[in-house]
Order: C-alpha cells, then sequence, then structure tokens
C-alpha cells in the first residue's frame, strides 16, 4: 500500500477542509483525521451515495476529494483517478487536485494522461519542482519501461499470503519480512487498512537449501499492535524495527524500536530514543554493515514530505544529520536500506519514476554526497516498489515488495536477479577441406588469468562461456593436424552476446591448399593482394615450431612439360622466398614446382563448389578434354594451385 500507511508509518494528522453538517460527516472527518484512512473510504463511500448529483454538487466535490485522499494513502490509484476526476467533475475549488489527479493516474501507468494533468497543474503553479520532477518522471516512464534492465524479477509465491506482505530483510540467512496474514498475532482489524495489524514472520531454508514456508518468529516481539520494517545489528542480536501503537487520544505515529536475540527467541521491544520531538514519526531502520550509523525515515522538518535521516548508534547526541537535498526531496523518501556503508537502496515518489514509489540505489561520493539512479524497469513498476534487500553483497540478487498489479494494494514480495552475462565463444574446426575435424582440442588463456580447455564434439562444433572485456587467445589442435590460433577480445557491453570464429586446421598427411595467392600473368611475382593468406601461412609455421614443409607449385596443362615445370619451381622459390622474410627459418621450408605433372583430385568441398565434377575424380588432361569449354577453364583453373606439405614433426626437437 501507499507509503506508510499498512507499512506502518502514519503521521500526524491531515488539515481537512470544513467538513458537511451530520453525524457521519464528522465521523468520517475523525477517522480520516486519526488516519483510519480504510475505514474513513468506507464512510465517506456511503456519504457520497447519500448526496444528489444536481442538488448537492458541492458537498458531493468535498466528500469525493476526501475519499480520493483515501484511497491514495492506501495505494489504491485507479480508485484514486477516479474519485478525483469526480471531485473536479463537481467543481472542487482547490486547483491542486490536478495534481493529486495526474499522481495518481502516474501510479496507474496512465502516462499520456498524467502527463497532460501535470501540464496543466504546472502551469498554474509553475514553481512547483517537486511536480515538474514528476512530469520528467511520467514522460520518460515509457522509454524506462521499453528499455528494460537485465534484472529478472518473479513473485516470490512461496512467502505471500492473501494479504499484504512486504519489507523483507535478511539477517544471516534467515529471511524476515512483515506482514498481515489472517495468523498474525493479534485479533483486531487495522483501522487504517481494513487488515490485521502487521507481525513480523521470518522464513528459512533446509539442509537442503530450500526455502520453508514462512512461520512466526518466536518469542516477545509482536504484540497486537503493528509490527514491522526491521533491520539487524552486524551480530544479528539486535532487531531495529518500527512499531505503531493505536492511542485513541491522538494521531495514530510510528516510533523505532529494538529487540534482543536469547537463543531463537527474541524480547519485547523497547523503544529507541532519536530526538526529543515527540510529534513526529520515525520508522524504516536500516543499519548499516558496520553499525555504526542507524539510517530511517522521518516526517521531521526537512526538505518536505517524509526525508531520510541517520544517527551515529555508537555516539547519538548530536549526531542527527539529515541525508541531504540529493536524497531528498519535496516528496517522500522511504524505506532506506545499506549494502555497504557508502551504497544505500531507498524508494522516492518525489525523484522522477515510473509512478508511485520507485526504488533508487545512492552511492556516496568521496566528498560525501550522493550520486542517485533510478534502478529502471522491471525492478520499479508504475505502482509502489520498496523495501530491498540482498541476499548476500557480492551477488546481485534478493527480494524486495510492491504492490504492482493489485487493485487493492496489496503488497507482495519479489525476488530480484541480475543473470550473469552470457558471453559464448562458438565455431567449427574445419580441415582445409571444409571437412570437420572431430574432437579437436582447443586451449583458451585470457589476459585475466584464465586457462581452459574445451573439446570439439564429433561434428566438429564447439561453444563455450566466456568473460566480459577479456583478451584471450586460443589453439586448437587434433590428432593428424597441425594446429592453429585464434585471437579474441570479447566487448563490455552490458548484454548478453555469441561470437563465432573457426578454426582450419591443416592434416599433416595430405597437401593443403593455399587460397588467393596470385602471381602476375605468366611470371612468378607474387601479387600483392596474397600477402594475406601468406601471413597466415606464417602464424601457423610460428605456431608449429617443429614442422618443415614442402611448398609445392602447380600448372595447369597448358604449355610444354618443361615450360610449366620451370614456371611452377619459380613461384613456389617466391613463397618461399617470401616466408624467410618474414623470419621463417630457410632449413624449414622446401621449393617444389610439379608443372602438370600432379593434376587434382575432386575434394567434398571442391564437388560441394562445383557439383559438374564428381567427387574423387582426377582433373586429368584427359578427362579435361570431354568436357564442354566453360567447364575445362574452371578445371584449368583448379590445376593451377599453390599447397603445402608437412614433411617432418621433429624440427629442433633434439
Amino acid at each position: 500500500m501507499k507509503r506508510f500507511t499498512h507499512i506502518l508509518y502514519i503521521v500526524s494528522a491531515l488539515v481537512l477542509l470544513a467538513s458537511c453538517s451530520g453525524a457521519k460527516m464528522s465521523v468520517a472527518d475523525e477517522q480520516m483525521a486519526r488516519g483510519e484512512y480504510f475505514d474513513a473510504s468506507k464512510t465517506y463511500r456511503k456519504i457520497y451515495n447519500k448526496l444528489k448529483p444536481r442538488e448537492q454538487r458541492a458537498q458531493r466535490a468535498e466528500v469525493a476529494y476526501k475519499m480520493a485522499e483515501c484511497h491514495r494513502l492506501l495505494g489504491q490509484d485507479a480508485r484514486a483517478a477516479a474519485a478525483y476526476q469526480n471531485a473536479l467533475r463537481y467543481g472542487y475549488p482547490d486547483s491542486s487536485i490536478v495534481l493529486r489527479l495526474a499522481q495518481a493516474q502516474h501510479g496507474q501507468g496512465a502516462y499520456p494522461q498524467a502527463i497532460k494533468a501535470y501540464e496543466e497543474y504546472l502551469a498554474l503553479y509553475p514553481t512547483d519542482e517537486n511536480a515538474a520532477r514528476q512530469l520528467a518522471g511520467a514522460r520518460k516512464a515509457a522509454e524506462i519501461k521499453k528499455n528494460k534492465t537485465r534484472y529478472v524479477v518473479r513473485n516470490a509465491t512461496l512467502f505471500n499470503s492473501r494479504r499484504s506482505d512486504f519489507s523483507p530483510m535478511f539477517n544471516g540467512d534467515v529471511l524476515y519480512f512483515t506482514t498481515t496474514n489472517e495468523k498474525v498475532k493479534g485479533t483486531a482489524r487495522s483501522e487504517i487498512t481494513g487488515m490485521k495489524r502487521s507481525d513480523i514472520w521470518m522464513a528459512r531454508k533446509n539442509e537442503l537449501g530450500q526455502w520453508q514456508r514462512p512461520e512466526p518468529v518466536e518469542g516477545e516481539l509482536n504484540s497486537e499492535w503493528d509490527e514491522g520494517i526491521c533491520s539487524f545489528s552486524p551480530d544479528g542480536s539486535t532487531m531495529y524495527l518500527t512499531r505503531a501503537i493505536r492511542k485513541p487520544s491522538s494521531n495514530t505515529g510510528t516510533e523505532i524500536y529494538t529487540s534482543q536475540r536469547s537463543d531463537a527467541q527474541w524480547s519485547a521491544p523497547v523503544k529507541l530514543e532519536i530526538t526529543a520531538d515527540t510529534l513526529s514519526s520515525y520508522g524504516h531502520p536500516a543499519v548499516s554493515p558496520s553499525g555504526e550509523w542507524l539510517y530511517f525515515s522521518s516526517d521531521m522538518p526537512g526538505h518536505g514530505g517524509k526525508d531520510l535521516w541517520r544517527i551515529n548508534l555508537r555516539e547519538r547526541a548530536g549526531s542527527l544529520e539529515n541525508l541531504g537535498e540529493a536524497i531528498n526531496t519535496p516528496g517522500d523518501e522511504v524505506f532506506p536500506y545499506m549494502l555497504t556503508d557508502s551504497v544505500m537502496y531507498f524508494s522516492s515518489d518525489g525523484h522522477p519514476g515510473l509512478g508511485g514509489l520507485d526504488i533508487f540505489r545512492a552511492t556516496m561520493t568521496p566528498s560525501g554526497g550522493w550520486l542517485v539512479e533510478n534502478m529502471g524497469a522491471p525492478i520499479n513498476s508504475e505502482g509502489d516498489d520498496f523495501g530491498m534487500t540482498y541476499a548476500t553483497p557480492g551477488r546481485d540478487a534478493g527480494y524486495f515488495s510492491s504492490n504492482r498489479g493489485d487493485g487493492r494494494g496489496y503488497d507482495h514480495l519479489y525476488s530480484f536477479e541480475l543473470p550473469d552475462l552470457k558471453v559464448l565463444i562458438s565455431g567449427w574446426v574445419l580441415d582445409k577441406d571444409e571437412e570437420p575435424v572431430p574432437n579437436a582440442i582447443i586451449r583458451i588463456v585470457g589476459d585475466d588469468g584464465s586457462n581452459q580447455k574445451a573439446f570439439a564434439k564429433p561434428d566438429g562444433s564447439f561453444s563455450f562461456p566466456l568473460e566480459r572485456g577479456v583478451s584471450y587467445v586460443m589453439l586448437a589442435g587434433a590428432k593428424g593436424y597441425l594446429n592453429a590460433k585464434q585471437q579474441f577480445t570479447s566487448d563490455t557491453a552490458e548484454e548478453d552476446a555469441e561470437y563465432g570464429i573457426d578454426f582450419i586446421l591443416a592434416s599433416i598427411s595430405k597437401p593443403n591448399i593455399l587460397e588467393n595467392i596470385f602471381y602476375d600473368f605468366d611470371k612468378a611475382t607474387l601479387r600483392p593482394e596474397s600477402r594475406t593468406a601468406l601471413d597466415e601461412l606464417v602464424g601457423m609455421l610460428r605456431d608449429n615450431p617443429n614442422i618443415t614443409i614442402e611448398m609445392a607449385s602447380h600448372t595447369d596443362r597448358w604449355g610444354t612439360d618443361e615450360y610449366n615445370i620451370s614456371l611452377s619451381q619459380r613461384r613456389a622459390a617466391s613463397v618461399v622466398d617470401y616466408l624467410i622474410e618474414a623470419g621463417i627459418a630457410p632449413d624449414r621450408l622446401q621449393a617444389q614446382g610439379y608443372g602438370e605433372s600432379r593434376p587434382k583430385t575432386v575434394t567434398k568441398r571442391i564437388a560441394r563448389e562445383y557439383p559438374q565434377f564428381p567427387e574423387g575424380q582426377v582433373l586429368d588432361e584427359a578427362y579435361i578434354l570431354t568436357l564442354p569449354e566453360a567447364d575445362q577453364e574452371v578445371a584449368d583453373q583448379i590445376n593451377r594451385r599453390t599447397e603445402f606439405q608437412v614433411l617432418t614433426f621433429d624440427y629442433q626437437m633434439y
């Protein structure tokens, strides 16, 4: 429910308009003044239905407005918006109602209507900074909801009842939260919410790590009054909680109490004296991980609405501190939670957001200021989102509460988790003929110190995870093949990604064609566009430093045997010269020109590319002469090739 109703933050009475005559109207106004919004809304509804639409327009407008205020404070935005519109229809005289209508529409997620109402209000009150911030939030809301974060949010159904469950908090591995379920300790129903008064319950995990159903906290902690919204000292032995005690003689307010644990029992709460101010309310305690500071929310005079404050638990005198305008706005700032001593989560309806209370992350700067950012969707919704807690500081996961999607305004617990980024690299290990190399081994070394090994499947495919923003060197190898190396750097974008890299392994038992090796016509001069393929060969020789190779060149059937042998020899020598110039030892290289003496046998790859040639066919002159002229030229082109063959594997090993 909205702000501080059933969440134990009912504050001083509203300044109401003059009430209509009649006992029932005075009863409703008294209920409203005491913060009994549920009861007051029912009474106002009865009065509204008895008033005549034409003859009693002014009275209807006033009652509709007060009824809308009750629904607003109960977190029932749809009902509040309808009642505000009725008040306007009957001529309610205060133009500030337009702002209330805008806020209720904002909380429904009716952003276009809310924007229109905010703009109408700001035309009358252009200096209202809080309304301007809320208008900015309504304008950005659609974009925020569209560009969701990677957080995964789920309804924590095991913990939720048919009433309100909210404000989770861990103490070790036990989850505490506030509930108004039908089994709470008291019997009376709250005049504020219409539900039973809240208690603190807890949930544990069994020996298998599975959550068990919630149960009441043991000891004297819970009473007939409202208890909830707790936090714990670092050693887990002291609980700080909020309690609201209903006193007929005064308005309902909240105060912070402490309870001590002995074994599994919690003691009766004792009031924590924060200030001498008895008119203000104090709630939503949050102990810093160091145990030095208690953060809380209060309506003490500050920036307007409810502000976040802190007090030193070790030396309370003189240490009370408002967290300042970077955190606090003219709206309400509530439900602080300290993840670390410098990272705080809190909820606010004053900072721009999706509607109602949004959860914000605040990071303390070295100068003591705060940087505040909206947690975005799906953590935040158009409803009230509040009470975030982390399971462990090192893992981005935990629980929070929200009334999203509940027309009654009831809150429920939700889990949240920022899953690890899924950065995968996948591909194929193939030979030079693009056939799969089964069961290849891929070794991966990252500049983050990681060192892992993966195995390709029998079909040559592989896939394995990487880390974001790391540079990797990957080496693939398999029996009967030379190693191949790839280098890769994953980017730093905060999104899942899959990258593709293929390894082409050279066989040690058969010739391996070098693609894209070009010579000037009828010459042995290497053309510049051959450099890429030759540099890849240099890299392969460096990755396999113990092999020697024969560099072979082949021609087509045209020309004399003597000429073709000479041309191919010179071309093979040109490649060897390039490799030597690139730093490869000359005694690892042997140039051999074969002319037209070794026509190519059609492989699977060639057959796929040129289906007119059957796999296994030797492209000799006798066969070529049986082909159409166009296919003869293709066959000649296939025969004109540069290859290398592994000769030995033990170069300089001894």
